[in-house]
């Protein structure tokens, strides 16, 4: 009786604050177009449901369905156990050690699949700062919503019936561009502290305002991502820069107080003009080229918020008498393996990343069969980009860019007169490199003679 009579007065708004009733969510009052959603997720729904299950598209699939933009992963949650998940689908694979999950595959499509998770045990393994290590309860689907970081990341979609659930207010949320984590949020970082990291991302990806509370104890609790396994900061960071608003991602990483420690020397190097300008740029391109579809490397990422670090310590080994080229490579080795304790690179991006670099003091060598031999390098245009970005931010006269764009695009004569019109300062430089290099002097026109 007494239920009903609170139904009677609150209404819809009883959801929000009894988090066991969601709120409910039909086509009209959502919105969702049905043709946004992956058939490949709506196919793993339809298979879970005939057998029983209760499965829905959840998380930011969901968000982003009602923004409405086309997400581009779908994942799905499910009463059904990671077991019976993959006994109903021919290319299943059990996966995860803190929290078991089921990827199913489609050519080239992975569809996510969670078993509904349940409350946080206190038997649960955690470390010193209280940082759950292990949690493979499974739990009702309300529990599963109170599990998840952000309101407007605990709803869920039944394609079949085109419902949303919405357990915890964020579809008001959404309305009012406010994230807010679920929960208490010093206890919510605490068992999870890559969860500040997500918060910075959501709020300059959708550019939504950090809700007070949520924000208050990220500036004090940032040093507990020390704690965090460098592999999961590496895929958070990747992320964040290939999330089409890594310049503001990063701008919002500053302002949260988050940046320190994540790539060493970053702040320092965003506060010279130089710098600054350099990374600005380059993140500036990968964002219009992720809104226009384009692929990015995250090799080329990584190599260009690290270049200034790499181009300083490049400066002063050659101070220290050692060869151009080598000094590089020793740069290269110093600012990777400074990386290795925060972010756990990948071998092939740290493969192109030196690549990249190594690539930058041939291109001044525009003579000779020099740039013949560099056409043919496999990482060219990448090579090629990275110089222009130098080129764009004053570190490099763009005069060496703009050569090579036409030596690029030029035809066999054409290159052949480029070659001949070499400019005057660089005359003999080459010769006198090879005669004087016992002595280690130092080549006419290489970075050093900027420092």
């Amino acid at each position: 009786m007494i239920k009903k009579l609170i139904r009677s007065i609150l209404g819809k708004n009883k959801k929000v604050s009894d988090p066991t009733e969601p709120t409910v969510l039909h086509a009209k009052e959502h919105g969702i177009d049905p043709k946004l959603v992956s058939p490949n997720a709506i196919r793993v729904t339809d298979t879970l449901q005939q057998a029983g299950f209760k499965a829905f598209i959840v998380g930011g699939a969901v968000r982003d369905l009602l923004l409405p933009v086309k997400p581009k992963d779908f994942d799905v949650a499910t009463n059904a156990t990671p077991e019976q998940v993959k006994r109903l689908f021919r290319r299943a694979f059990i996966i995860g050690k803190r929290f078991q999950i089921v990827h199913v595959m489609f050519g080239q499509e992975l569809i996510e699949v969670t078993t509904f998770r349940g409350t946080v045990l206190d038997g649960a393994p955690k470390d010193e700062h209280g940082r759950v290590l292990r949690d493979n309860t499974f739990g009702s689907q309300h529990e599963d919503a109170v599990r998840r970081d952000f309101t407007i990341n605990a709803m869920y979609y039944d394609p079949a019936t085109q419902t949303v659930l919405d357990y915890h207010g964020g579809i008001a949320d959404m309305r009012a561009k406010t994230l807010r984590i679920i929960g208490v949020p010093e206890a919510r970082y605490r068992e999870d502290p890559v969860r500040m990291l997500r918060a910075a991302r959501f709020a300059a990806k959708l550019k939504f305002t950090i809700a007070p509370e949520t924000a208050a104890p990220i500036k004090v609790m940032a040093p507990l991502i020390n704690n965090v396994p460098a592999a999961r900061i590496f895929d958070e960071m990747l992320k964040l820069l290939m999330s089409g608003h890594a310049l503001a991602c990063l701008q919002q990483l500053r302002k949260e107080g988050l940046h320190h420690g994540l790539l060493p020397l970053l702040d320092v190097v965003l506060e010279q003009p130089m710098g600054e300008k350099f990374v600005t740029l380059a993140l500036s391109n990968t964002d219009a080229r992720i809104m226009q579809g384009k692929p990015v490397s995250p090799g080329f990422l990584f190599a260009s918020l690290l270049w200034h670090q790499v181009l300083e310590k490049w400066r002063a080994y050659q101070a220290a008498g050692e060869y151009p080229i080598p000094a590089l490579h020793l740069a290269a080795d110093d600012v990777l393996n400074a990386q290795t304790e925060k972010l756990a690179l990948q071998r092939k991006i740290a493969s192109d990343m030196r690549d990249i670099w190594a690539m930058q003091p041939r291109f001044e060598r525009r003579i000779g069969k020099s740039p013949y031999k560099l056409l043919e390098h496999l990482r060219l245009r990448a090579g090629y980009d990275f110089l222009l970005l130098r080129c764009a931010s004053g570190e490099i006269d763009p005069a060496i860019g703009q050569w090579w764009t036409d030596f690029i695009d030029a035809d066999g004569p054409g290159r052949e007169t480029l070659l001949a019109q070499k400019p005057k300062e660089e005359g003999a430089a080459p010769a006198k490199k090879r005669r004087r290099r016992p002595s280690r002097a130092k080549p006419a026109g290489s970075p050093a003679g900027e420092a």
